[in-house]
């Protein structure tokens, strides 16, 4: 083998060697780069924006627990940076992603950092960035399920309530024609179907009058209302159920006052809270309909001297369904959804209802509503002459004492 041989076999053994010292340096840096990496915990570059552009509340978190990077509103459960998870549940779901099992996603309770008494219902979510990161994505949950719960409650409520005028009109159906030949029996019994048929036409009238508040965006039909007229109806309509109770309607207050609104469906509202107001007050005892302005708002108000509610009580008054005297409602037929109408009806006009009450010396309700210029052509119209009219005698006097006078009727 000549020296030409020679060199040409060492330069390839040269270069077979370097070759090989060259795979195993990267090979090295590659293991070293999967250590620092399977080590680290620093956030990818990336994640923070991604975070910060989320509606819902995310934390990234290392192997330990610790915030590594929040989105804003996960500020709001007490995750920072640098801080340990507050809550062992999301640490045990951040561990379960770590490890490979299936059980990433979770339900549970938070509480928020500004007011720890307020629990709230999530469900969370975690997914593995990177082997020592965990993306944990927290969805508050708390109104949808809510809402759901309300949607189960109205139905089993409502098939509940129509179960027992539907039975009662089947029952009587066959009551009567059994005492076809006794017509004293089939008179008794055809009131009393005539009765139940009311109740049943009551129900589905306030079921469909709610499910339109609250599937209706928009209210029908917005003019200038006067609370005058709204009161007057209302009061109007009541005379003779409260003559029949012997309780007098007293109305007092401001006048040519004005709101924003549908006239039908605020007569209906305050209707329903005299209605109420009239059922549960004793004979002889008057109720009061007061109307004052504070400030930009007007407030009627609906104050009877009647059995009251008790604290417990009127956190739930509103619901669907709910009656504080199950026995008296029964007498009266009352349906247990007026005042869920009235607070539904309100607030769709910008307004609320509030509701003040003792056990043993009745109730205020006051609708406030926001108050409204009055229209322009009211001043350019001509006042027509009033006749002066003989006060005539009924059971349910209507009347401005000096107690309403100035719409406070607590």
């Amino acid at each position: 083998m000549n020296s030409s041989q020679l060199a040409l076999l060492a330069l390839l053994v040269g270069v077979v060697i370097g070759a090989a010292i060259t795979l195993l340096i990267f090979g090295a840096m590659r293991a070293r780069a999967r250590v620092e990496a399977r080590n680290s915990a620093a956030v990818p570059e990336g994640v923070p924006a991604v975070l910060a552009a989320m509606d819902d509340s995310a934390v990234v978190v290392d192997a330990s627990g610790t915030v590594r990077a929040a989105s804003t509103s996960a500020e709001a459960f007490g995750m920072h940076v640098e801080a340990v998870l507050p809550e062992d549940a999301l640490r045990e779901l951040a561990r379960n992603a770590r490890a490979g099992r299936a059980a990433t996603t979770a339900s549970m309770t938070l509480r928020r950092a500004a007011s720890p008494a307020e629990a709230r219902l999530v469900s969370a979510r975690a997914t593995v960035i990177s082997p020592r990161l965990v993306l944990i994505v927290i969805r508050d949950i708390t109104e949808r399920e809510r809402v759901e719960q309300m949607r189960r409650d109205f139905v089993a409520n409502t098939s509940h309530e129509l179960k027992t005028p539907v039975g009662a009109v089947s029952l009587l159906a066959e009551a009567i024609e059994s005492a076809a030949d006794d017509p004293a029996q089939v008179r008794i019994f055809t009131a009393r179907l005539s009765a139940e048929a009311a109740r049943l036409a009551s129900l589905t009238s306030r079921v469909m009058n709610l499910s339109r508040l609250q599937s209706a965006d928009e209210l029908a039909e917005v003019r200038d209302v006067s609370v005058d007229s709204v009161v007057t109806s209302a009061v109007e309509a009541h005379m003779l159920p409260a003559g029949s109770a012997g309780v007098t309607l007293v109305r007092g207050g401001a006048r040519g006052l004005y709101v924003r609104g549908d006239a039908q469906i605020l007569t209906e509202a305050l209707g329903n809270l005299v209605a109420n107001a009239i059922a549960y007050s004793p004979s002889g005892s008057s109720v009061g309909i007061g109307v004052k302005q504070v400030h930009n708002a007007v407030e009627i108000a609906v104050t009877d001297r009647g059995i009251g509610i008790s604290e417990e009580d009127q956190q739930r008054v509103f619901e669907r369904f709910f009656r504080s005297d199950q026995a008296r409602s029964r007498r009266t037929g009352g349906t247990g959804l007026g005042l869920s109408i009235v607070k539904h009806a309100v607030q769709r006009h910008g307004g609320e209802v509030r509701i003040w009450s003792r056990v043993g010396r009745g109730s205020t309700f006051t609708i406030q509503l926001p108050l409204a210029a009055p229209p322009d052509d009211l001043d350019a119209a001509p006042r027509p002459r009033r006749r002066p009219k003989r006060p005539k005698k009924t059971p349910a006097a209507v009347a401005a004492s000096p107690d309403t006078t100035n719409g406070n009727l607590e």
